[in-house]
């Protein structure tokens, strides 16, 4: 077979993002693309292409779980364990204890047992949370994983609406079609491809610029749309960062040090922000690299006048010689950030990859 021509397009509209300086000297330098939108959606800043298309990875939650509100899933309450289990739906967890009691909490709610998990059998994602695990003698399990929050909530909203819940990561299973059309409308995006994530569940492109949108949507519908699914999940990230991420992540840090900041990491150098005004920021590291991720988004939400304590902890990551600091890495973005062109006219096909 012969292998077909790859688009290497994004590499080539990549731009600095940030240099890892060692000493007096810049050692490597991440390239990738960054987008600011307006409240509006409008893409208004960035650099690179502002509308790489991408595949977002796990920041693609929490607009999976509004669509699992949107068919059903009864957690859009404004009790505290509601708000505690959605944010938990649109994790990444570490795999602390308070997260696996929560999805095993998720799953006793819709009368299931963890055996429904259809994510991939794994260890906790945190490196302390990953030793208690193995230390315990457990191995690999889907319970663990870092995804298992949005697979029990994908399965409590199948419960809800009466689907099939052993074949609801089948990218035709009537909860994916509602993911697809969902991410499609949150971020203006009608011509997505689609493929499997590393956790099994149908992962959904978007231009880089949507998925800043549909951020900036999610983050303002508490004022805008206090009533919609949206809302709800932006209330429940807010209240619970640490049910998001866990003890030292970024993440968590993030949306504690910034109140109505609803944000995500996301595999291979994504990470994707909203803030409560419906402005929307998101990247992505052309390397897949996550090292300068916090940094980046750090610099994009000062570029838009935020400023917070949690910027310079979540902003400073060091480079070592020896165990001690002898450099850093500083974000490059311009200042001030070049105005965003508009979206090309690419022609994109739709479909399963």
């Amino acid at each position: 077979m012969v292998p077909q021509p790859l688009d290497l397009s994004l590499a080539g509209r990549a731009a600095p993002l940030a240099a890892v300086v060692r000493g007096p000297l810049v050692e490597s330098v991440h390239l990738g693309h960054a987008v600011v939108t307006a409240p509006d959606g409008e893409a208004v800043a960035g650099v690179g292409d502002p509308h790489a298309r991408v595949w977002p990875r796990s920041s693609l939650k929490p607009l999976q779980a509004v669509a699992c509100l949107q068919a059903g899933a009864d957690l859009a309450g404004d009790d505290d364990a509601s708000r505690r289990l959605l944010a938990l739906g649109c994790a990444s967890h570490s795999g602390e204890q308070r997260h696996l009691d929560g999805v095993l909490e998720l799953l006793a709610r819709a009368g299931l047992a963890p055996s429904a998990l259809r994510n991939t059998p794994d260890a906790p994602f945190g490196a302390q949370a990953a030793a208690a695990w193995r230390a315990a003698g457990n191995g690999p399990q889907p319970l663990a994983q870092n995804c298992s929050g949005k697979h029990a909530l994908m399965l409590a909203a199948c419960v809800a609406a009466g689907w099939d819940t052993g074949t609801y990561l089948d990218a035709g299973h009537p909860l994916q079609r509602q993911v697809r059309a969902t991410v499609a409308d949150l971020g203006s995006s009608a011509h997505n491809l689609t493929t499997v994530d590393g956790c099994g569940a149908p992962l959904h492109s978007l231009p880089l610029s949507g998925l800043a949108r549909a951020f900036g949507r999610i983050a303002a519908a508490p004022q805008r749309a206090p009533g919609s699914p949206e809302a709800a999940v932006a209330r429940a990230m807010s209240a619970h960062p640490e049910m998001v991420g866990g003890d030292g992540r970024d993440v968590t840090a993030l949306m504690a040090g910034l109140p109505g900041l609803v944000a995500k990491d996301g595999a291979e150098g994504v990470y994707a922000a909203g803030l409560p005004d419906g402005r929307g920021v998101a990247l992505k590291v052309l390397d897949g690299g996550d090292r300068p991720r916090p940094v980046v988004l750090a610099a994009l939400l000062r570029a838009l006048g935020v400023d917070a304590p949690v910027l310079e902890e979540v902003g400073r990551v060091a480079v070592l010689g020896h165990g001690r600091p002898v450099g850093a890495v500083r974000a490059v973005l311009p200042d001030p950030l070049p105005q965003a062109p508009p979206p090309p006219a690419r022609a994109l096909p739709e479909g399963l990859l």
